[in-house]
């Protein structure tokens, strides 16, 4: 195999645009200096609409799990009763946090693989009426589910006063977010899945409610104090020192988006999900979700008469091609496939026949092509 060469797709990190690289290579500045100031200005406006958000969203230099913890710390009070709403491994790290600040969590457990029912959440609120907020999982990685966020965020609103607090950092820059029309409090992403930049920021942006709750918190928080990164950031500026080389990245990650247009970008998302299932629909190996709960960034497949992990460190090895194993109780027996960020029908074509070939080389198909001409289909289809 030709050294040095690797194709990426598992859901995060995500491949980097050459212009995006680019940018990050500027020479460094003062992270105090009025550079930086244009800089953070330039960058506010188009993170509030990728939200659907009026009020500023934080930027803080940390992994998405600190921004998970942030909304947690700043939220909500040791001793507090909670919801956490787990479909996979993420809906389980958020309730691991609550946890951790002395929460009192109630757990609603989903099936890993399926979405979760809004009725059954409106029905758990009506009989623990105490719990101050609802912590969820917009796309759930683990399975490559897309739980069903504005209709949840409607039913709690109907049903309880508590927060609406969201992991979206699979999916926000892929999917359709609209913070404030959906009325949800927090949600939380990071910058290396659809923003398309690596490791290292993690954004949150709240409604005008959470605000007010964490403005009058008296929860012990430093670096994660939400509160300091609201005063900053209208200062064009951060509380802390900022990860400068990923904003100067995050600029252009948004001018990226602009440019595509928004709409354009879910749509995107949309086709290369819908060429993925076709494909290993067509070649006879099962999807771990249903089409109704499925996730434009990230496709889960669970073969029933090979290994996944054979096939995963075949195509790594022969073609550089790296796909995503399964998490926790999945590991070993599912295989994930990243399509979000930097990616484009192109890249479904070029990975479906890939695997084609790895499936063919364990003797587990015999004619190729089958997978990537449904997809082809797809995207005659769709486009």
């Amino acid at each position: 195999m030709l050294q040095d060469y690797q194709l990426l797709r598992i859901p995060g990190p995500t491949p980097i645009p050459p212009s995006i690289q680019q940018a990050m290579m500027k020479p460094m500045i003062g992270h105090r200096d009025l550079e930086t100031k244009k800089l953070v200005n330039s960058i506010r406006p188009g993170l509030k609409k990728i939200f659907g958000a009026e009020e500023e969203v934080a930027i803080i230099s940390g992994s998405g799990t600190s921004g998970l913890e942030a909304a947690v710390v700043n939220a909500v009070n040791p001793g507090d009763e909670v919801l956490v709403i787990i479909t996979g491994s993420f809906g389980d790290r958020f309730a691991q946090i609550c946890e951790a600040y002395q929460l009192h969590v109630h757990k609603l457990h989903y099936e890993w693989g399926k979405a979760f029912i809004p009725e059954e959440i409106a029905s758990f609120l009506a009989s623990h009426p105490s719990i101050k907020a609802v912590f969820a999982t917009y796309c759930e990685t683990s399975t490559g589910v897309l739980n069903p966020i504005k209709e949840l965020a409607k039913t709690i609103k109907q049903n309880s006063d508590a927060l609406i607090i969201i992991d979206g950092v699979s999916c926000i820059g892929a999917v359709e977010t609209k913070l404030d029309e959906w009325g949800i409090d927090l949600c939380v992403t990071g910058s290396q899945k659809a923003f398309m930049l690596p490791p290292g920021l993690t954004f949150i942006a709240g409604s005008k409610r959470a605000w007010n709750i964490i403005e009058k918190s008296n929860n012990p928080r430093f670096y994660l104090d939400l509160r300091k990164y609201r005063k900053a950031i209208q200062d064009n500026s951060t509380p802390f020192t900022p990860a400068l080389s990923l904003l100067y990245g995050l600029e252009q990650s948004l001018m990226l988006l602009e440019k595509e247009q928004l709409h354009h970008v879910y749509k995107r998302h949309h086709v290369m999900k819908e060429m993925t299932r076709a494909a290993f629909k067509a070649i006879d190996i099962p999807l771990l979700t249903i089409d109704e709960d499925a996730s434009p960034t990230v496709t889960a497949i669970k073969p029933d008469n090979f290994e996944a992990d054979v096939l995963r460190e075949m195509l790594k090895k022969e073609f550089g091609l790296i796909l995503a194993g399964g998490q926790s109780k999945l590991k070993g027996k599912i295989f994930r496939i990243g399509h979000m960020g930097y990616s484009s029908p192109a890249d479904i074509l070029q990975i479906i026949s890939l695997v084609e070939l790895g499936l063919h080389k364990i003797g587990k198909i015999n004619e190729l092509g089958i997978g990537v001409r449904a997809a082809q289909q797809v995207y005659i289809q769709e486009e």
